[in-house]
């Protein structure tokens, strides 16, 4: 699916899920839970202060489109986040963003030449971290090497595909999202599609994140207006699933609940990994649909937003969440 450019990419994100949720035996929706929590919501509308130190980045229009492009190239890694040396009072993404923030304010965004140099060792002193191939414990090692080849994947695909211009590549959408989402794609750690049974699941989770990433910098202007804006669906991460269990949204099977709450790390794919980001999305859906009824009209990348929020809370980040080494969130 990730090399089709067929009309209808979000529908079929939201028929996927909504067939896994129809199916799933260790995760399901909670109606009553869902419909108190989209109560609260309308309540209370305001999307609080947003807690990404990405957000409110200044800079010159295509230096800042660099800059969000390359950093949402390396936003995966939650299951190895623990792992990580982090900043006072800072998760393990907020860690990396205000790293990246930091070197952009001072020297500027990364060219396509200075991706395409990546090395693990040099995106190790990027983001604070330790990397020694001799260490006895290879996760952060494992991590920046994954960042590090996500960096080369971009450089390369920025020349293969967009003559080494980041403004040659919004171009290209020509103000859709799915057209950006689907060219975003191209790249191995961008092509987010699961299986279940038979079935081909999208989730697109950090291609959608750049599309709305970009709206959210430029707004209606050059680099961020998309006429299929409203059409993204939930990013389907570790964090939102848990915000919506731990709101009452969500119900886990008791063996999936115990695995969680022991912090051991889900295999990418099975079938429980997919069950809570497909349920979560479809989730997502019904709340949407609940606080339009309430005369809280929102979108579900709005939502994402707020539910994200959310989770930076100190009650919602005592809890173990889902850990799954992917390459996708």
């Amino acid at each position: 699916m990730a090399g089709n450019n067929s009309p209808g990419l979000f529908q079929a994100i939201r028929f996927r899920c909504a067939e896994v949720t129809r199916r799933a035996t260790s995760v399901s929706i909670d109606d009553v839970g869902l419909h108190r929590f989209a109560e609260r919501l309308a309540s209370d509308p305001s999307a609080g202060v947003n807690l990404d130190p990405a957000r409110d980045v200044e800079g010159d229009g295509y230096e800042l489109l660099a800059f969000l492009v390359a950093l949402d190239a390396i936003n995966f890694g939650s299951g190895w986040f623990p792992l990580l040396r982090k900043k006072d009072r800072m998760s393990g993404y907020r860690t990396i963003a205000a790293a990246c923030r930091k070197r952009f304010e001072s020297e500027g965004a990364w060219s396509g030449e200075a991706l395409r140099a990546t090395t693990p060792e040099s995106m190790a002193e990027l983001l604070g971290q330790d990397f020694d191939s001799r260490s006895k414990d290879q996760g952060v090692s494992e991590l920046m090497g994954l960042y590090a080849r996500a960096w080369r994947d971009l450089g390369d695909w920025l020349a293969e595909e967009h003559v080494d211009r980041f403004d040659h590549f919004v171009e290209a959408a020509d103000y859709s999202a799915e057209r950006m989402v689907l060219d975003l794609a191209k790249m191995p750690f961008y092509q987010d599609v699961a299986g279940y049974a038979e079935l081909e699941v999208p989730f697109y989770k950090r291609a959608q994140i750049t599309v709305a990433d970009l709206n959210l910098a430029f707004g209606s202007g050059r680099f961020g207006r998309f006429h299929d804006l409203d059409q993204l669906t939930l990013f389907a991460d570790n964090l939102v699933p848990h915000v919506l269990r731990c709101e009452g949204v969500l119900v886990y099977a008791r063996d999936l609940e115990a695995k969680i709450e022991s912090e051991a790390l889900l295999v990418v794919g099975t079938r429980v990994e997919v069950e809570i980001r497909a349920v979560a999305l479809e989730a997502v859906e019904r709340l949407v649909d609940a606080l339009e009824r309430l005369g809280s009209s929102t979108t579900a990348y709005e939502l994402d937003g707020r539910l994200w929020n959310a989770g930076q809370a100190p009650e919602i980040k005592a809890r173990p969440r889902h850990r799954a080494r992917s390459t996708y969130y």
